[in-house]
């Protein structure tokens, strides 16, 4: 069911001719993020050798991108060992991290750590170039702290002798994009949308393929060698206008109200329950109202020249990559921050403390089974036990956590790493495994195991339902569920084969 059986770019739009490629490897950090994963196959593409960066290796990222290195290494790493090994015989590096997931709290100091590290690393192994993707905004007024954390990691990495070619966008807009996902799911969840005085600010939103164009600009133009540049597109809007543009493309008639005296944190937090979007990020993403991100000059355009796309069209072609299920990258891929390097169920040496099976026997091939199971979630729900799993998931995003409507990136395909509702592919073995670990709020945790064996002449479905319990609130909340799963999870199995 993988969705990433090749590393061709869905990217490479009206760039500039392939230019003569360097020597050395180009690093692009971050690889399993929303840009870098769009920027990994673009340089593949273009004939670059490319090592891909992550946190943890994964057959997906094989499989995703078969002629690039895989490199594995944390920057937040104090040793580092494995970012030296990652930096080695490295030509430009690609510089996409950052910690806005980690919410307003931990995300500055995690930024400017990891900052210090790679550039001590790189400078170690003699790397001749940095391009860092940072934030765009006014300097000349107070800036959020996403922002400000933003340019102090520029800063950070100019520190050093390595010449830093600094990129500052805006508001990106594209498939899978968070800022786009916030905005669309307003607009078609609510009639009437209640707005801060703040979206009044300005702003200059880009489309994602745009800003992959001047990324690969920035690396083939040796000119741009140590400059910072504003990126953006073709508009400068108003949030409202961005809004009212997108009701008017999904012909639905919306009503804004402005309030003044509702707050960023308050509009932040009642957005991020309407939206896939969790609370961290849209509080981090929201208080960037607070300022004009708008471009202070267009330098860029003398070494990377093309007409950056309007806001209505990168609205359009998002809307497009959706319809036809081509959503390349998402920001769930990277969220939570430390799915990466969450316990496996195969790791765990004495296994899960507890687990409870259910099965039923059916005649219908393994494929036609297996197709069906891989459709649970995102807009087709959980089947007859929907509203049980909404509840849950509403219940874990008032607590913070990922929630069930974070949906899924694709609904034809799926990988290892793919995001489902609260849940993670963990494994994918095609009619055969679905292996799903928990990201919601729990006391400990969880896996759910579906499989499919071949019985004489018929299949057994199967569900597995894993729980490793964290103190005593860890086995209370398995034995108060317990009584529910009887229920939950054979009707879940019956509505599998019924479908399939």
């Amino acid at each position: 069911m993988s969705s990433h059986s090749s590393d061709a770019s869905p990217e490479s739009g009206n760039l500039a001719p392939i230019p003569k490629i360097r020597d050395g490897v180009v690093l692009v950090t971050g690889a399993a993020g929303y840009i870098g994963g769009r920027l990994v196959p673009e340089l593949l593409t273009r004939g670059y050798r490319v090592r891909a960066m992550v946190r943890r290796d994964s057959p997906e990222y094989h499989a995703r991108w078969p002629r690039a290195e895989i490199a594995v290494a944390d920057a937040l790493d104090e040793r580092m060992e494995d970012l030296e090994k990652a930096l080695e015989g490295v030509d430009t590096a690609f510089y996409l991290l950052h910690s806005l997931f980690l919410g307003l709290k931990k995300f500055e100091a995690a930024d400017i750590k990891a900052a210090i590290n790679f550039r001590k690393a790189a400078q170690k192994k003699n790397v001749r170039r940095i391009i860092y993707l940072g934030g765009l905004g006014d300097i000349r007024s107070p800036l959020s702290s996403h922002l400000r954390s933003r340019m102090e990691v520029a800063e950070e990495l100019k520190r050093g002798p390595i010449p830093v070619t600094i990129l500052r966008a805006g508001v990106i807009i594209g498939s899978g994009s968070s800022s786009y996902e916030i905005i669309q799911h307003l607009v078609r969840r609510l009639e009437v949308i209640f707005m801060p005085s703040l979206a009044k600010n300005r702003c200059q939103p880009i489309a994602v393929r745009d800003v992959i164009k001047y990324l690969v600009g920035t690396l083939e133009v040796p000119e741009t060698t140590g400059g910072h540049f504003d990126i953006g597109g073709a508009d400068v809007l108003t949030y409202e206008e961005m809004l009212r543009v997108l009701s008017q493309t999904l012909q639905k008639r919306r009503i804004f109200i402005y309030l003044p005296f509702l707050g960023l944190r308050v509009f932040a937090y009642l957005a991020s329950l309407l939206t896939p979007v969790p609370a961290p990020i849209t509080k981090c993403l929201m208080e960037g109202l607070k300022n004009e991100v708008v471009c202070q000059e267009n330098r860029i355009k003398e070494y990377v020249p093309f007409e950056p796309l309007p806001y209505k069209d990168a609205v359009v072609l998002a809307l497009g990559r959706e319809e036809q299920d081509q959503v390349r990258t998402r920001w769930s891929d990277a969220y939570p921050p430390a799915h990466g390097l969450a316990v496996k169920l195969h790791e765990m040496e004495t296994g899960p403390c507890y687990s409870a099976r259910y099965s039923l026997m059916t005649g219908k091939s393994a494929a036609s089974l297996f197709g069906s199971l891989c459709n649970i979630g995102g807009k087709e729900g959980w089947f007859e036990n929907n509203w049980l799993w909404r509840m849950r998931g509403m219940i874990d995003r008032i607590l913070g956590g990922v929630g069930t409507s974070r949906g899924r990136r694709s609904y034809g395909g799926l990988m290892i790493n793919d995001v489902i509702d609260f849940w993670r592919i963990e494994d994918l073995r095609e009619d055969q495994r679905l292996l799903l670990r928990a990201e919601m709020k729990l006391p400990g945790k969880a896996w759910l195991e579906f499989s499919i064996e071949e019985v004489d002449a018929s299949r057994r479905l199967s569900l597995l339902a894993h729980y490793d319990a964290e103190g005593f609130w860890g086995k209370a909340y398995w034995y108060a569920c317990l009584p529910f799963h009887h229920f939950i999870f054979k009707d879940l199995l019956a509505a599998i084969e019924k479908r399939s």
